[in-house]
């Protein structure tokens, strides 16, 4: 028998917030030819800094999973429910970090592993992350996504 993504979040001890809103004028998703474009979405609580020099790696891999849950909040939003994920095919991080900041890929890996845990071998997903000099409001990350769905 296999479990509905509702019950495996409940499983795993995650509660969905409610579906942030955008920051400006611009869809806070887009459903086109059976994808689901998630905007860009920060960790909870809006924490402000630089990975690198206010925050850990640690830290920010716990940022990255508290975007992911975001981006749980908007998929649900959108589709009504998790179900009708059919794959997460992309996510893309974005990590405010100094310079000299090097391990990226192992904060992304909060968002990472937070998909496959909730999806299974349907949360495997390409991914790239990018070092930025600066992102909106001084989040230490914001992550950017793309699901396939059941339409």
């Amino acid at each position: 028998m296999t479990i509905s993504i509702e019950q495996k979040l409940v499983e795993l001890g995650i509660e969905l917030p409610p579906a942030s809103n955008p920051a400006a004028k611009y869809a806070n998703y887009v459903i086109a030819n059976g994808f689901l474009y998630v905007s860009g979405k920060g960790p909870q609580g809006t924490p402000k800094g630089k990975l690198g020099q206010a925050f850990t790696t640690p830290e920010g891999y716990q940022f990255a999973r508290s975007a992911g849950i975001e981006v749980l909040a908007v998929v649900k939003d959108a589709l009504g429910t998790l179900d009708r994920v059919k794959q997460v095919v992309k996510i893309q991080g974005f990590i405010n970090a100094d310079p000299a900041f090097e391990e990226h890929a192992k904060v992304l890996d909060g968002c990472s592993e937070l998909m496959v845990e909730v999806f299974g071998d349907k949360g495997l997903h390409a991914r790239s992350v990018f070092g930025a000099m600066s992102v909106r409001a001084n989040l230490p990350i914001i992550i950017d996504s793309i699901f396939q769905i059941e339409e």
